[in-house]
């Protein structure tokens, strides 16, 4: 086990006091686990760097919601993480001491990695490839993961017509390539300042939505969409996608407004109306993704775009930044110090 010390820092909350950013507490004397405590397919990371989730912020300030799915206090915030194995399980063989690593969480949970150290399961992170810069690495996480399942390679195909709402995002930006790759012809949606980057990353159109209806605008093309995907949450796209999609096609409902029972209800009943294709796409942390979006990170392929980077120190800052809603792509959190790769 690499040498460390016995206590470490993270960021922590007991109760919220009307928002996440204001409710957090820096913890400076969080005791290390030991590394007789790590179960099998269990890693202690000393984490380098740290991403940010709408759903970081949404589920503690939702109540009895997120009391339900996050149980414990204090509790930290975080999923997706690039750092360094620092102890392991005897019987791991899969991984080493000071490797780098990246990955993130496949469900919410109680210790998140806004953390110096955490501990995570070997089938939740993969191995950094060389090459591949870890905040970069640190960017892909719920973000890259949610994006590949909302399209599907037997769904996307070359020439299939896919549109993109909420383009410009931290899914989004994902959405926008992974469909690419697939040699698809995307139309994405974001904001006057943003439609040169959505260009940037492939989309052969782009709907300002601050300028057009776009529910108009898609009805005018009528129904040649194969997919869509709904990075944003709005429930009129989905009531009227029957007017610009293909008989059959599929609708990803990635994003929601809020996180609260009429809202869950909503997607749920949506989901078992019978001839539904409305499919609600959630992140799928786990290694194969990770080591398939590494793979293609280190061939150039694929990129996180990364709005800006905060300091430990500015965690609060870096949640007002993603819930002002003007994020380019990605916000990181640096945790650690940086490596050379």
């Amino acid at each position: 086990m690499l040498m460390m010390a016995s206590t470490f820092t993270a960021w922590q909350y007991t109760t919220i006091d009307g928002t996440l950013d204001n409710s957090l507490v820096l913890n400076r004397k969080v005791p290390v686990p030991d590394k007789s405590t790590l179960a099998p397919g269990q890693l202690l990371v000393e984490v380098i760097t740290a991403a940010i989730n709408p759903v970081d912020y949404k589920l503690p300030e939702s109540g009895w919601i997120g009391g339900l799915i996050i149980r414990g206090r204090p509790a930290t915030p975080g999923l997706d993480f690039c750092g360094r194995v620092v102890a392991k399980h005897q019987s791991n063989d899969a991984f080493h001491e000071g490797q780098l690593v990246f990955g993130g969480f496949a469900k919410v949970v109680r210790f998140g990695t806004l953390s110096q150290y955490i501990v995570v399961s070997v089938n939740e992170c993969a191995p950094l490839p060389d090459g591949v810069d870890p905040d970069q690495a640190a960017a892909v996480g719920c973000a890259a993961t949610t994006a590949l399942e909302s399209v599907p390679s037997e769904i996307v195909k070359p020439g299939s017509r896919v549109f993109i709402n909420g383009g410009s995002g931290g899914v989004g930006t994902y959405t926008i390539q992974f469909a690419k790759a697939l040699s698809a012809k995307v139309t994405a949606t974001c904001s006057t300042g943003n439609i040169e980057l959505c260009k940037s990353l492939g989309a052969d159109e782009v709907i300002d939505y601050t300028k057009t209806d776009v529910i108009a605008a898609l009805k005018e093309e009528g129904q040649v969409y194969d997919l869509a995907v709904d990075n944003v949450g709005n429930l009129d796209l989905s009531r009227q996608s029957h007017a610009f999609m293909k008989k059959g096609a599929a609708f990803m409902q990635v994003g929601v407004t809020s996180v609260n029972a009429r809202g869950m209800m909503t997607v749920f009943g949506k989901m078992i109306w019978p001839g539904s294709t409305f499919r609600f796409i959630q992140m799928k942390n786990e290694s194969a993704s990770f080591v398939q979006i590494g793979k293609l990170m280190a061939e150039g392929k694929v990129r996180a775009v990364i709005d800006e980077a905060f300091e430990f120190e500015d965690v609060p800052k870096a949640y007002q930044k993603q819930k002002s809603g003007h994020a380019r792509g990605k916000i990181v959190v640096h945790v650690g110090s940086k490596v050379s790769v």
